[in-house]
């Protein structure tokens, strides 16, 4: 993980003497445990009509100088909205919303943030977090949502003639681990595969379409691969509807980075001793490390099923990775502007470059950030 890291610059002009500009190695990386993980960057966005283009919105540039070329904002309208679509389901923590500075910060007040997994009304019908009463111009204001769970963020400003302009909103929260990674367990009954118990469908109606199960042996267990380490502080288990409830009894949650036997000799975060049919229920493991999570259920003759299973908690190397992502995005403008003024001020030839590179490769997307054209008010 990054560790420190400092960026400073380099400049060099013509046959000058190289020069190192200390005042700028004040800036640092953000260490993983003082910011949470940003959700919304790089993540699909839609407004019901479009002024100025809503991706400006997840850009990382509040665009205080240029509002047209870095904030989003609707045709005046009747219950104007914006949303952003996170693709999976988080539990949000926190929704930040940056106001425009140039004018007319008054648009925002009255604007509510719902959060949910309904596209009904277009997302506008689900739970409120907050709503806005006013943000001053420029400024950024923090709205705790305790940890609602939802794929869907949505800003909604009810009235007649009205404007949703926004320069910034980040959505930071804790998502499901386990979504998307690799599942091996130690045999599969029928059609029961390993990768249905982390699909985000227990589909109580179809059991064998959407639930793993083993099949009977001696100390079945399952296990999903993380890929990186991270610090998991709980892990939900949902047990099967149609019958058999019982067959979760004695499963251990065993999480570390070890693949010793499987590794079912990690650590124990919890023992389950129940679970009633159809119910979903939340082991708590204090923050143990491990990039393998385990459900082992020692004894003969026995079955291992689960109908879904999410990993929560902090990553020690890809939430990292991450924020490098985030931080290097948030210092494009200010990099530009900086080249722009030295090169005025008599730098011919202006190059940046690391002083002390960081020792971990950044997360990068393959798909390119949604582009709009800009029309001018």
């Amino acid at each position: 993980m990054f560790t420190n890291s400092v960026l400073c610059f380099r400049l060099i002009n013509g046959n000058e003497k190289t020069t190192d500009i200390d005042a700028l190695c004040s800036i640092s990386y953000w260490m993983l445990k003082q910011v949470p993980v940003l959700l919304s960057y790089w993540e699909r966005h839609m407004q019901l009509s479009t002024l100025i283009c809503s991706a400006h919105t997840i850009d990382f540039n509040p665009g205080f100088i240029q509002p047209s070329s870095s904030c989003s904002s609707t045709t005046a309208q009747t219950n104007p909205w914006w949303r952003v679509d996170l693709h999976y389901i988080y539990r949000v923590s926190s929704v930040v919303i940056t106001n425009r500075l140039d004018c007319c910060p008054e648009r925002i007040n009255g604007a509510e943030i719902r959060i949910g997994n309904s596209l009904e009304n277009n997302g506008n019908n689900n739970p409120i977090c907050a709503v806005i009463s006013s943000i001053p111009a420029g400024v950024s204001s923090t709205y705790i949502c305790n940890d609602m769970n939802g794929r869907y963020v949505n800003l909604f400003i009810p009235g007649d003639s009205r404007f949703l302009t926004l320069c910034e909103v980040e959505v930071y929260g804790e998502g499901n681990l386990a979504t998307g990674r690799t599942v091996t367990q130690s045999s599969t009954f029928d059609t029961w595969v390993g990768e249905q118990a982390i699909d985000l469908n227990p589909s109580f109606i179809q059991p064998s379409s959407s639930c793993s199960s083993t099949d009977i042996q001696t100390n079945p267990w399952w296990r999903v691969d993380l890929h990186y380490i991270y610090r998991v502080s709980s892990v939900v288990i949902t047990n099967r509807l149609d019958c058999c409830p019982e067959r979760i009894n004695g499963a251990e949650i065993r999480i570390g980075n070890s693949l010793e036997n499987n590794g079912n000799n990690n650590p124990i975060c919890a023992v389950i001793s129940s679970i009633p049919a159809g119910v979903s229920s939340t082991y708590i493991c204090n923050d143990m490390d491990g990039r393998y999570v385990n459900l082992f259920l020692p004894g003969d003759s026995r079955f291992l099923t689960l109908c879904e299973v999410e990993v929560y908690g902090e990553g020690v190397i890809k939430q990292t990775d991450l924020v490098f992502w985030e931080t290097i995005n948030g210092f494009i403008y200010f990099f530009l502007n900086l080249q722009s003024a030295l090169m005025e001020r008599g730098f011919s030839d202006v190059m940046l470059q690391w002083s002390q590179p960081p020792t971990k490769e950044a997360m990068r997307k393959e798909d390119s950030p949604a582009q709009c054209a800009v029309r001018k008010r």
